[in-house]
């Protein structure tokens, strides 16, 4: 949700005798979509402990929120905590965007984008942090500001491993480019640390990314395939709003831009015929079978918005299953119309 200012299988393993055959590994849901209703930009996490974990952005963009389940249907009833709430003066007051929620080394953390509350176009990445096992539970520790190469407008953080090695993914104004804001990539000294330089991975440059705001940003990870997966939101956060796609091999060097190929078109977009408008900021989880891939993001259910899109609440939460076509690649389709049951 970018502006200037504008704007991620328990096979059940019983003992069982010689000859006898293996439990067989549950069936995936069915889901009513929306999956939850006014919550953007939204993030499920499916933990060791059989839980899904659930935060997004709330209308009000004053805190962060977090429900779990054992189902991805289940979270749309389950009880909604607040974890943190926006500072009422300074650093962290005001646009509390895009929560992740992330397990690393045995901590949870929270990569969130806040804006002081007296400058709140004045957007950066913060990192909050608990060592209880149980995310509802213990304290966040705010580990502060993610340092970056700027201090420009910045946001949309995912972290991912791939090698060995922790990576940062963000969305950030380069100065003295004519964009909103492109997405970068670091390597991490710690889960609030970057270590070495940040390289550019897109910037706004086709059509579709350039219509009411030029716009790279929402960047979130899949890695399959042999594969490295990188999706990303684009334009203004109305039905412009929509997916694209880079893609790296899996033994290729992630911080070498060349490495990285940029679908010429959309991979995922508003769609008239099931009435679903600007899809995007997405994220993947798997379903309760422990194989089917889960595209999580947002949409509307309307074209038109009075006002600014900022201050429309209207964006809800919406999953669907990620089919894969014969080359390896991911085949998102198009956003299913409300009501309509899928299996994931």
């Amino acid at each position: 949700m970018s502006r200037l200012p504008h704007r991620r299988l328990v096979l059940k393993g019983a003992a069982l005798g010689a000859g006898a055959l293996a439990a067989a590994p549950p069936k995936a849901a069915r889901y009513v979509n929306p999956l939850v209703p006014h919550r953007a930009d939204p993030h499920i996490h499916r933990h060791t402990d059989g839980f899904y974990y659930f935060t997004a952005t709330v209308p009000e963009y004053d805190r962060i929120v977090l429900r779990r389940s054992r189902t991805l249907r289940g979270l749309t009833n389950a009880a909604e905590s607040v974890v943190w709430r926006a500072h009422p003066v300074g650093d962290m007051g005001a646009h509390i965007w895009a929560p992740e929620l992330h397990r690393i080394d045995g901590k949870w953390y929270l990569y969130f984008a806040a804006a002081p509350a007296e400058d709140v176009w004045r957007i950066r990445i913060w990192v909050l942090e608990n060592s209880h096992p149980d995310p509802l539970q213990g304290s966040w520790v705010e580990r502060g500001q993610v340092r970056t190469a700027w201090e420009t407008f910045s946001l949309d953080a995912t972290t991912f491993t791939h090698r060995g090695t922790r990576y940062l993914a963000w969305a950030q104004h380069e100065p003295g480019m004519d964009n909103n804001t492109a997405v970068w990539l670091s390597r991490m000294a710690n889960p609030w640390t970057l270590e070495g330089p940040q390289v550019r991975l897109t910037t706004p440059e086709l059509d579709w990314e350039c219509v009411g705001f030029k716009v790279n940003e929402g960047p979130y990870v899949l890695q399959r395939n042999g594969r490295v997966f990188m999706t990303y939101s684009a334009s203004a956060t109305d039905h412009h709003y929509c997916v694209g796609l880079l893609t790296a091999d899996d033994d290729s060097d992630l911080m070498d831009p060349g490495s990285w190929v940029k679908s010429p078109v959309p991979v995922f977009a508003s769609d008239e015929h099931t009435g679903q408008y600007g899809p995007g900021h997405n994220c993947f989880t798997v379903a309760e079978d422990g194989r089917t891939d889960v595209l999580v993001y947002h949409a509307r259910q309307y074209k038109e918005i009075v006002g600014d899109p900022l201050d429309d609440p209207h964006r809800h939460t919406r999953i669907q299953p990620v089919r894969w076509k014969a080359d390896g690649s991911p085949d998102f389709g198009v956003p299913v119309a409300d009501s309509v049951r899928e299996g994931v």
